[in-house]
């Protein structure tokens, strides 16, 4: 009989977060009583995880002191230099805990207004399709491709393009490989799909929604204010 694969997350979250402010930083800011990383893990615990694997600073003595749900089935591992590097120090942590097999969703730190029916719906699709996935919303602007002294040289078609979100899913063994390959190739890895695009391993998109954003600036935060007040049930 085969051993029914398990649902994993990891949430690097050992940046500096420069672009939001050179003191402070973005995961720990609060919001309504709540730190956007508490907001951010809580979500994902809407699904039936087996474990969350959060890659924190060397530094870093606060994390562990924060009032996450489902406590018990928190891990925490030392994140790297970059994003990337961070990640990967996650799964190199849960390859000890977890088959290979099991299915890792890769989420920002800094994205707390993830819906619970995105992340069902991503999850149903990657273990329906048995394929790894993201969320990703289609370009709705106009694009314009510019050039020295930022004048437009052309307008770039939107028609096949998509804005890439997290979560990002894929099966452990895969991701971890696709990582370590493209680290070992000094390819510039953005984001997971970046790594299993350049291993050839299909990559589906999921269209999420566009309140799933990234904490990125200061003025972001009172923007993701706004959207978990929003969709907080009345």
């Amino acid at each position: 009989m085969k051993t029914q694969t398990k649902l994993w997350a990891v949430v690097p979250a050992a940046g500096s977060g420069s672009r939001f402010s050179k003191t402070e930083l973005k995961q720990y800011q609060y919001i309504q009583d709540h730190t956007v990383l508490e907001h951010t893990v809580n979500r994902l615990n809407s699904l039936d995880l087996a474990g969350c694997v959060l890659a924190i600073g060397e530094q870093d003595n606060f994390a562990k002191t924060l009032s996450f749900q489902h406590k018990d089935k928190l891990h925490f591992c030392i994140g790297g230099t970059e994003r990337v590097h961070s990640v990967l120090n996650a799964l190199i942590y849960l390859s000890d805990i977890a088959h290979e097999d099991d299915w890792v969703l890769v989420h920002d730190a800094a994205r707390p207004c993830v819906t619970s029916d995105c992340l069902i719906r991503l999850v149903e699709s990657a273990q329906h399709s048995n394929q790894s996935a993201i969320l990703a919303i289609p370009v709705r602007d106009t694009l314009k491709h510019v050039v020295s002294q930022n004048q437009i040289e052309k307008t770039v078609s939107r028609e096949f393009l998509w804005q890439a979100q997290t979560p990002q899913m894929a099966r452990l063994h895969v991701l971890k490989s696709a990582i370590e390959q493209a680290l070992a190739d000094h390819i510039v890895i953005t984001d997971e799909a970046s790594a299993l695009e350049y291993v050839n391993e299909p990559v589906q998109v999921v269209q999420g929604r566009s309140d799933n954003i990234k904490i990125t600036y200061a003025d972001d935060l009172e923007l993701a204010r706004l959207i978990l007040q929003s969709q907080s049930p009345s």
